[in-house]
């Protein structure tokens, strides 16, 4: 795969708390980037958002960002990066995308210090491709101006690029299709199919846990461990 470009995917959203679907979505979105013969995944990165997105129901970054560590154990290509919850105050996923692309940039090795003596120069390193990886139900909520500024979806598109996974109940062709500016920048898109459909939604296992009822095998072993422990989603909904 040396000559195939290189890319991180980078998934945000609440991970309140983060299930196996989420995880799979990493999964899948790398079985379908490296089929096209094009792309090698080289990292995927998880960034849960900031408390001050005051969503109902979600429980304090410290707990999220500590669960996706958990969930991540076993991953030797995925990993958590907490500095969107650590802003000050919430931060727009376009934000979140430039502040990686630019770790990126920064992280990539320089040809300043190399040896002068050698024959020939340091050829530049490549810079990987940053793509943001979501649901095919969070495409659809680009359709919304009340959701994202157009500037913001364009910018995502074009200069970033989209790994959309399928979900159950969507159709994010049409979704395409009904936006000007995803359809416009549908190349920058890229829809990949779950084999396995897996309808787990962190809002249902919310509401399981609260009525009592096993979550067992819907998230990572240790992530369960860890609600217990900390006693997460037990009260009403709206409490912590």
């Amino acid at each position: 795969m040396k000559s195939r470009i290189p890319v991180v995917l980078l998934a945000c959203g609440s991970f309140n708390p983060i299930t196996n679907m989420h995880l799979r979505l990493f999964e899948v979105a790398r079985d379908h980037l490296h089929q096209t013969g094009i792309y090698q995944v080289v990292r995927g990165i998880i960034s849960p958002v900031n408390d001050k997105y005051w969503k109902k129901d979600l429980v304090a970054a410290k707990h999220r960002v500590a669960m996706v560590r958990l969930a991540l154990q076993t991953s030797d290509w995925v990993r958590v990066d907490p500095w969107e919850s650590e802003q000050d105050q919430w931060v727009e996923t376009v934000k979140v995308l430039r502040y990686h692309h630019s770790t990126l940039l920064r992280s990539l090795p320089s040809a300043e210090g190399s040896d002068p003596g050698q024959a020939l120069p340091v050829a530049p390193a490549v810079v990987p491709e940053l793509k943001l990886l979501c649901g095919a139900d969070v495409l659809r909520t680009f359709l919304s101006p009340q959701l994202w500024k157009d500037k913001h979806v364009q910018e995502i598109v074009e200069r970033f690029g989209l790994v959309c996974v399928s979900r159950a109940g969507h159709d994010p062709q049409r979704d395409i299709e009904a936006s000007p500016i995803l359809r416009r920048f549908q190349r920058n898109i890229h829809l990949a199919r779950e084999p396995v459909l897996n309808e787990v939604s962190a809002t249902a296992v919310r509401q399981a846990l609260r009525q009592g009822h096993s979550v067992q095998y819907l998230l990572p072993d240790p992530v369960l461990a860890y609600i217990r422990e900390q006693g997460l989603y037990l009260g009403p909904p709206g409490s912590p």
